[in-house]
């Protein structure tokens, strides 16, 4: 088998691209080309990955143009995905594009409409479609044992939630809102495990806390993200150094209309004091949740009535290698299996747009008197494309 010549764009490697890095499959691809705008970031790289000898870009089209590179990544700031997706597609690469697709609606059918009409290979990085405590409860969904999905319910608690008001995130020019940067793993799971898409959503959302911070970044100054991790990072009052300027909502809330009549409700906090999301499926016959949501975590199924600390069925999950509970390393396998020969991952194009989609809608609703807002629908043959 012939290695994939493939290009990065984005060399920030604190970012999502260090995913690729760290779980580089060696025997099956290699790094030919790398881009990034900001010089410094490529002399970094230089020095810290001997072991890869790519050409360097400060332009991802003169990227594009390198006959030699076969497929992209684009692990770039959100603002910038369509237009380099596009411009990517019609390169003739095949493309993995860091989730959320897209800021609009309208960009990411953009993109589709790009894939489309090029006949290329697109690929989405919804890594959470590959963490053991999904499958498990997809495996538990699937087999019907708790029934027909009714209603889902999806709380998500986020102690680290300042890394996103430090920088470009807290702005809705450049982010649109964290109902996208974060939610749209979330959204997408919920889609894909209650078995259909959003038609309609209603939103509430706020700015409550980190627009109170002080001693904010200078305009220009650069934002230290990895303080954001620290255990220390606490209370966020105290916070400093966050961006100067804060738009976006640092806690929203989403009701959703699924197309097949299961109702699903999102919840999300940017300040709370511990981190884990966790999921409810509620069927006709029963119900499943995790407990922890990845490493030593279990997934718990009652089928009978009783009581909530008795579950009737307890999977216990067991910490796996490799980043976001070794969902990093799968992912990448299932983007060189489908580009190399064809396999279909699990990870659809149209599903990661009706997840930014529903993501869009719910802002636009929480901003605007929380207002219903139809979802509104791709066309058939590009859904069957992408089928």
């Amino acid at each position: 088998m012939e290695k994939l010549r493939i290009g990065i764009i984005g060399a920030d490697f604190t970012l999502r691209s260090q995913m690729v890095l760290f779980n580089f499959p060696f025997e099956r691809a290699e790094l030919v080309a790398l881009c990034d705008r900001d010089q410094s970031m490529l002399d970094k790289f230089k020095t810290e990955h001997p072991e890869h000898s790519p050409k360097f870009y400060n332009s991802a089209y003169d990227l594009f143009a390198d006959k030699n590179v076969e497929a992209v990544f684009i692990m770039v700031r959100d603002q910038y995905h369509e237009e380099l997706a596009c411009a990517a597609l019609e390169a003739g690469k095949a493309v993995y594009l860091e989730k959320p697709m897209a800021l609009s609606i309208e960009g990411c059918d953009h993109i589709l409409e790009t894939a489309y009409r090029t006949k290329g290979k697109l690929f989405l990085g919804h890594n959470m479609r590959y963490m053991d405590s999904i499958l498990k409860m997809k495996e538990v969904i699937d087999s019907g044992i708790i029934g027909n999905i009714q209603s889902v319910w999806v709380r998500h608690f986020v102690n680290y939630g300042s890394c996103y008001f430090r920088h470009w995130c807290a702005k809705q020019e450049t982010c649109n809102g964290l109902l996208l940067q974060k939610g749209s793993h979330d959204i997408d799971i919920i889609h894909w495990l209650a078995g259909s898409y959003t038609k309609r959503v209603v939103g509430m959302g706020r700015l409550s806390v980190y627009n109170r911070t002080r001693n904010r970044l200078e305009k220009g100054e650069k934002p230290d993200r990895k303080i954001s991790f620290a255990p220390d990072t606490w209370p966020p009052l105290e916070l400093e150094k966050l961006a100067p300027e804060i738009d976006v909502e640092d806690h929203n809330m989403i009701l959703m209309q699924l197309a097949n009549g299961v109702q699903a409700s999102y919840e999300h906090c940017m300040f709370a004091p511990d981190s884990e999301r966790n999921y409810t499926f509620i069927g006709d016959h029963g119900r499943v949740e995790n407990i922890g949501d990845r490493g030593n975590c279990e997934i718990h199924v009652w089928t009978n009535r009783g009581d909530r600390n008795a579950p009737d069925i307890i999977y216990k999950l067991r910490e796996k290698a490799g980043g976001h509970g070794g969902s990093d390393v799968e992912i990448l396998k299932a983007f060189f299996d489908y580009v190399q020969f064809g396999k279909k991952p699990a990870v659809s194009p149209v599903a990661a747009r009706y997840a930014v989609a529903t993501g869009c809608q719910g802002h636009h609703s929480m901003r605007n008197g929380n207002i219903p807002m139809d979802i509104p629908e791709l066309s058939q043959e590009i859904i069957e494309y992408f089928s």
